[in-house]
């Protein structure tokens, strides 16, 4: 019989070669490469808007033309700009709170829909991805419809409720992706151990499905920061949010004061997003 380790090493020595030669073809190939330019291009058109933002943010002028280096109107956002922190103040709030809710609804139906088995199960596989592929208007009004029916006055409220709604696919989704790829033989350990549901629930399932319930938080808080279309319909008085705040200063101009609140944001969400990363790791290294 032959050795397996001696048939293994000629492989390897056999394939060395193949990889120098594949290497030397790689450095005469030209540099060239459709799918990077490609890349970098889409790239330059995703972030060239938020890089003029951040350049005009600085401008001295309300212009376009580019004055003199100045930090006014991150002092008038500061000092000078009470409806715009209130309006951000809901923003944050709302999508806080309507992301926490239907990051748990969404990893509980995920879970309950993924294990187990009842009556109209593909019924609800199959309607819970509708709020992600039905128009904002369809949906907005239909949920403007819903409130008007119960008579629920419409302000912050009927906002978390319409948020919480359309952002539960989404946490559905990412949590349902991370539990095609769960390893069900821990499970079994665990009742093994003597754990009961719960315990297995808490202890066992949840830290392994935590990077996708993390994945669809974020999601949520996203998507629930840039609404409009359904905010608008479904906001009152007293509960303007930022993107109706902005939306609502373009019939007298917008002022540079939004592109100093815009390079606020991306810093603070560029360190939310890092600790996160980090914290992510950490948590998947300590498992």
């Amino acid at each position: 019989m032959k050795n397996p380790f001696k048939i293994f090493s000629k492989k390897i020595h056999a394939s060395e070669p193949a990889k120098h030669a594949k290497r030397s073809w790689k450095k005469r190939s030209p540099h060239f490469s459709f799918s990077k330019t490609m890349l970098a291009l889409c790239l330059l058109f995703l972030f060239i808007p938020l890089f003029v933002i951040i350049f005009y943010s600085f401008n001295e002028s309300k212009d376009s033309t580019f004055t003199n280096f100045s930090f006014v109107w991150y002092e008038k956002l500061i000092f000078n700009s009470g409806d715009l922190w209130a309006s951000l103040w809901n923003s944050f709030f709302v999508a806080i709170t309507s992301s926490i809710v239907a990051t748990i609804l969404g990893t509980l139906a995920a879970i309950g829909i993924t294990w187990y088995k009842f009556r109209g199960r593909s019924y609800i596989q199959t309607t819970s991805f509708l709020p992600m592929v039905l128009p904002e208007v369809i949906m907005g009004v239909s949920l403007l419809i819903f409130f008007s029916g119960i008579k629920m006055s419409l302000g912050l409220l009927t906002i978390f409720i319409s948020h919480t709604t359309f952002c539960m696919p989404f946490v559905y989704l990412m949590v349902s992706a991370r539990i095609d790829e769960f390893d069900y033989s821990i499970i079994e350990a665990s009742h093994d151990l003597g754990a009961n549901e719960i315990q297995t629930l808490t202890k066992v399932v949840i830290p392994a499905l935590m990077p996708g319930i993390i994945s669809g938080f974020m999601m949520s808080v996203t998507m629930s920061l840039e609404d409009y279309v359904i905010t608008f319909l479904v906001s009152g008085p007293g509960s303007t949010t930022l993107p109706l705040y902005v939306y609502s200063m373009i019939r007298f101009g917008v002022s540079p004061v939004i592109n100093a609140l815009s390079f606020v944001i991306v810093l603070a969400i560029c360190m939310i997003t890092i600790v996160l990363r980090k914290s992510v790791k950490n948590f998947a290294a300590s498992r």
